[in-house]
């Protein structure tokens, strides 16, 4: 039996896993080294507010986030499971994929070996988000298009529609990437499938498993368009040219697997064995130009490089199959290896001191797709997990020094989700018995909760602005940690005397971006 698993795990598939259950481990082992990010709290609150949607995603996250409490628990690790079984889950697809390609097994360990290594893929299967599975679920669709035009079973299109339905309910850029692999199909030989029944009930079926989550946006006057109209308006995310777009996407891929994913594209548009499935490319082609044009974030599109990875293995494959371009595998190999100082970039590694010093020695710093983010001293997905505990003292220290006729008069209001979903999981800890509302996303939504609530305590506001709403208000603590988020560092605050019952003030305060 020894001698069958050693044999196994020489097998192309049996490399694959011990990629896979490497980069499991790896998660798992720094899952709790630092603190919960600002997202994971808010869809933690998500979770205990279970919708058809929300205003800044559909419902999937928040489903996930039912789950989770209801099994694993709030902790850490148990929050961040999920993300790392989808991340791993993904390094295993990958090379699947590569197969379904025909690559052999050098094909399938380079593709697992490259999604394993991708910078954006490590930071989302590490944090408990919804893009930890958007890729899983972009680059299965991807594979079910495969099977679709080497089998010429056209019936797979409805679990292509299945697919596609549930990544709709996860993020809605999976339209982009399910109508550019169709318009890919559209381009190709595999044309033929719009001439069947399949291809159209597929699409009938993401469009029915889709449509609680239209119903619930035409019901709340489609918050999510409203969102993304002040977002551009507030000119807060780093906008990007064409040529920078593309660049970037080295850094967010990780350097090392650039060759791979440039031979991927080349693969499915050159080469002959590749051109069969040039719907993939496509696919990638004609999503990136979509976020290009749209002035999306630069990651929006990471979720397809998988894909090209998978390509790009089976044509590395078939271009070094002999001769002195054999010597292209090895090299390839040891690439992703020397890119292993960029990993303490994306996972909790060091300590926050020394990540700090590392950046320096590196010279470099990771992009920021918000200009805000550029402004701190830790990349983005480590710096919002800073602060937090230190908030929610303070917060519970002001509650607590007031008498018990006031105490039972207050309401907590935070300013951005980060700050509501940070009094609500760490308040009992600091013995807070109330759960804090907020101005922000789906936390307006929810409401100031009940009446004659005059006095509150506001997160992440200054008393300046504050003052046109309160006849007094009082500085309680300053925050001021010095890896946390930048807008984090504001004071948290007491008002008193509100000009107005916050009833009447909450139509006003709105604040989704």
């Amino acid at each position: 039996m020894i001698k069958r698993f050693s044999q196994w795990l020489g097998t192309g598939f049996g490399i694959v896993c011990m990629i896979g259950a490497a980069t499991l481990l790896l998660h798992l082992l720094t899952a709790s080294r630092y603190g919960y990010f600002g997202d994971e709290l808010y869809f933690m609150d998500c979770g205990k507010h279970l919708d058809w949607g929300y205003v800044d995603q559909p419902p999937l996250i928040g489903v996930v986030a039912w789950l989770v409490q209801h099994t694993l628990g709030t902790s850490l690790l148990a929050m961040r499971t999920p993300s790392a079984l989808a991340g791993t889950a993904l390094v295993l697809l990958t090379g699947l994929l590569a197969r379904e390609l025909g690559g052999g097994r050098f094909a399938m360990a380079l593709a697992a070996l490259t999604s394993a290594f991708a910078c954006f893929y490590v930071v989302m299967a590490y944090l408990f988000t919804m893009n930890a599975y958007e890729p899983l679920i972009w680059t299965g669709c991807a594979y079910i298009v495969v099977r679709i035009i080497k089998t010429g079973d056209q019936r797979l299109w409805l679990g292509f529609g299945a697919l596609a339905g549930l990544g709709l309910q996860n993020k809605y850029s999976m339209a982009i990437f399910g109508g550019a692999l169709v318009v890919g199909v559209l381009l190709s030989p595999a044309r033929k499938a719009f001439a069947q029944p399949w291809i159209w009930l597929g699409g009938a079926l993401a469009a029915l498993i889709f449509l609680p989550n239209v119903i619930w946006n035409v019901q709340h006057g489609w918050p999510f368009l409203e969102l993304m109209r002040n977002i551009k308006a507030s000119g807060r995310d780093v906008v990007l040219g064409p040529v920078d777009y593309v660049l970037r996407q080295v850094l967010n891929m990780n350097p090392a697997t650039a060759p791979v994913w440039l031979a991927g594209l080349g693969w499915l548009f050159f080469a002959r064995r590749g051109r069969v499935f040039r719907p993939l490319g496509w696919a990638v082609l004609l999503t990136l130009g979509f976020f290009i044009a749209s002035k999306g974030k630069d990651y929006y599109i990471a979720p397809a490089f998988a894909t090209l990875f998978a390509a790009g293995a089976v044509g590395v494959e078939e271009l070094a199959a002999s001769g002195r371009r054999r010597l292209l595998r090895p090299i390839l190999v040891a690439l992703q290896v020397l890119a292993l100082p960029l990993l303490p970039l994306t996972l909790p590694i060091l300590t926050a001191e020394q990540l700090i010093a590392y950046q320096a020695r590196l010279g470099i710093a990771p992009p920021a797709s918000e200009k805000a983010h550029a402004r701190a001293a830790l990349p983005h997905h480590f710096a919002w997990q800073f602060g937090w505990e230190e908030m929610v003292a303070a917060v519970a220290t002001a509650y607590h020094a007031m008498p018990p006729e006031e105490q039972a008069r207050v309401v907590i209001i935070g300013n951005n989700f980060g700050e509501s979903g940070a009094v609500n999981m760490l308040g009992p800890k600091y013995g807070l018995p109330l759960k804090a509302r907020g101005t922000h996303q789906n936390y307006w939504l929810w409401g100031p909760g009940e009446p004659g609530k005059n006095i509150w305590i506001v997160l992440g506001d200054q008393p300046t602005s504050l003052g046109r709403w309160c006849g007094d208000v009082q500085v309680v603590a300053n925050l001021s940690h010095p890896y946390a988020a930048v807008w984090e560092n504001k004071p948290v605050l007491v008002c008193r005397q509100p000009r107005q019952s916050i009833q009447e003030i909450w139509p006003k305060i709105k604040n989704w971006d």
